[in-house]
């Protein structure tokens, strides 16, 4: 496989812990399937048969769901290293649950999900550590998805901006966010109407509670923020 397909990936979680003889012998095994994508193409789709658990080797892409109107929400974006998939890989119904869109120009590999949940006898303690990997992964999306539901189940608008505002100021030492987002992508990340969002975070500044400049929010008034999701 082409090295610098090798190397997009060698950042995933998925590998982690694997060194890179081990890694090239175990995708001989795996056998992905590569695909390459425009900027704005659709991956997936969803309903589409599911075709294995796909891993960025280059560029970034968004998970989307559609809904009967016609609307749009953006369940998250994910950049060189992450996987989509893994959710629905180990389930008995194999469909995409949503819907998968390049932000970039990018490279996917799709990878079987048999043949990473059966052991293989020539890696044997590196496929043990690609199970283990997994298992982190659905784990941590899973936690991803409670996230999402925290934010949705707010009250109102105010409360959906907040409750995403606080959770990218957690651990700072500073006041100042970059939302890593555009704005027409947050609104549909947060199932918020675009010009409401704009409007709304334009309140908040008048109001001293944040301000913003681009992608930069600074955070003036965190416990405001708090009360805005109760």
């Amino acid at each position: 496989m082409n090295p610098e397909i090798i190397e997009g990936i060698r950042s995933s979680i998925l590998f982690q812990g694997i060194e890179s003889d081990a890694l090239s012998i175990m995708l001989d095994c795996l056998k992905p399937r590569m695909k390459r994508y425009r900027t704005r193409e659709i991956v997936t789709s969803r309903g589409q048969p599911f075709e294995g658990i796909g891993i960025i080797a280059a560029g970034k892409i968004a998970l989307t769901k559609e809904m009967y109107s016609g609307n749009r929400t953006i369940i998250g974006f994910l950049d060189e290293g992450d996987i989509f998939g893994e959710t629905v890989a180990f389930s008995d119904r194999r469909v995409w649950p949503m819907t998968v869109i390049t932000q970039d120009d990018s490279v996917v590999l799709f990878l079987p999900p048999d043949k990473i949940s059966r052991t293989c006898s020539n890696i044997c303690a590196s496929h043990s550590t690609l199970i283990m990997n997994m298992l982190q992964i659905l784990s941590n999306r899973a936690l991803m998805l409670d996230k999402k539901i925290e934010y949705l189940s707010a009250r109102n608008i105010r409360g959906r901006i907040s409750s995403y505002l606080l959770d990218c100021l957690r651990d700072r030492h500073e006041p100042t966010v970059i939302i890593p987002m555009k704005r027409h992508e947050l609104a549909d990340y947060l199932n918020i109407p675009r010009p409401s969002l704009s409007r709304e975070m334009g309140v908040m500044r008048d109001e001293g509670i944040i301000d913003f400049d681009g992608s930069s929010v600074t955070i003036h008034d965190a416990r405001t923020l708090e009360e805005g999701i109760l």
